[in-house]
């Protein structure tokens, strides 16, 4: 299949996720299951033979929402709580909810008291570099393994929780090929489209996702990038819900080669090791990989982690884009700040809400920042 078919077919899913899941659900007979948090072990959920798929908030209108959380909450929980009060998820069996920061910990009461599901609370721990934390952790997926046994009145074997951490290990890999492809050869495919499938990924079938990145790698390991010196980019921060940054970084002759999201490297980063009892080996996956700052692995991990992401990729410049009102990441931006700074790294902090269009000004910084670069 050409390159354009396979990038048009992510690009559907992503554009339209709750349509295909419908249709998922009706050919396959599958439980769907919902997740908040890129923390949501999706291995228990393939497991017991149910399909685990990322709620966005794609709901235009918060007026649902608005009464439930304040103006001043973070948009992307409001819009995933609007597209639960409004029917948009009502091919949804269940929902995960990560404890991951104080936003989706309130939103899995609200989401209990008002919208009927399944409902899954994953309390995870908030320190997660000592021995006990990932005792903890362990504890805490194989209780979400029983609480999923539960209501779905099925059992859990080792075999099938085995294949799903092969499954889920495969597309991580794929995915993390694909960035590391778009790294070496900038531009061998456009900012938006890597976006696409990223989102993609998180709400398809997995197996399909899988065959659909071979064919597109074997695709891509042929073609040449960008022919021209291009102003490396690094995104980093909690999701970029905005692909038309990409289009207007590609405009400026600069490339998204790599980002730290949400909705990006730390949904696929970390493998999970095969050969170790699995629920601890999905811990560690948890505990070892780039976490993002509503978790802790030491006071320094956030920077450090940029700065190697900065030197292996070459960074020219860096894109903060952070959600109004997210407190984890705006409470690290200062330090981050200092940083760069030392490293003489030119950065750009963006605050933005969820389905807001880039304005002129937005543009006009963005514009400014790759034009010194």
């Amino acid at each position: 299949m050409q390159k354009t078919a396979i990038l048009t077919r992510f690009r559907e899913v992503a554009n339209a996720p709750y349509a295909y899941l419908r249709k998922l659900k009706s050919t396959t007979g599958k439980q769907m299951i919902g997740s908040t948090c890129a923390f949501t072990p999706e291995e228990f959920i393939l497991a017991a033979g149910a399909h685990p798929f990322r709620i966005f908030g794609e709901s235009e209108s918060l007026s649902g929402a608005d009464a439930h959380i304040q103006a001043y909450g973070c948009s992307m929980v409001r819009g995933m709580l609007e597209d639960g009060l409004s029917g948009k998820l009502d091919f949804a069996d269940g929902v995960v909810f990560p404890h991951a920061c104080d936003s989706i910990q309130r939103l899995s009461d609200i989401w209990r008291l008002n919208i009927k599901s399944l409902h899954f609370d994953v309390l995870l721990p908030v320190k997660l570099d000592t021995p006990t934390a990932k005792n903890y952790f362990v504890k805490v997926l194989q209780r979400f393994g029983k609480d999923i046994e539960k209501a779905l009145g099925v059992h859990i074997t080792d075999n099938a929780l085995k294949e799903a951490v092969i499954l889920m290990n495969n597309l991580r890999r794929r995915l993390k090929r694909l960035y590391t492809l778009q790294s070496e050869k900038p531009g061998v495919i456009s900012g938006s489209d890597l976006a696409a499938i990223v989102k993609a990924a998180m709400v398809m079938d997995k197996q399909e996702a899988v065959t659909w990145l071979d064919e597109l790698l074997v695709l891509l390991e042929n073609e040449q990038g960008s022919q021209e010196k291009v102003k490396r980019i690094l995104i980093s921060g909690s999701v970029c819900s905005h692909p038309d940054i990409h289009q207007m970084i590609e405009d400026k002759g600069g490339v998204v080669v790599w980002d730290d999201l949400c909705s990006g490297t730390r949904y696929f980063e970390g493998i999970v090791d095969e050969e170790k009892p699995l629920v601890e080996a999905i811990a560690g996956r948890f505990t070892q990989r780039y976490v993002c700052p509503a978790k802790h692995l030491g006071v320094s991990f956030q920077m450090e982690n940029l700065k190697k992401l900065v030197s292996t990729h070459k960074v020219d410049g860096v894109l903060f884009m952070i959600l109004k009102f997210c407190e984890p990441f705006s409470f690290d931006y200062p330090d981050i700040k200092e940083e760069l700074e030392n490293m003489e790294i030119p950065f750009l902090l963006v605050e933005m809400d969820r389905h807001n269009e880039v304005d002129e000004q937005m543009r006009t910084r963005i514009d400014t920042m790759l034009e010194i670069l």
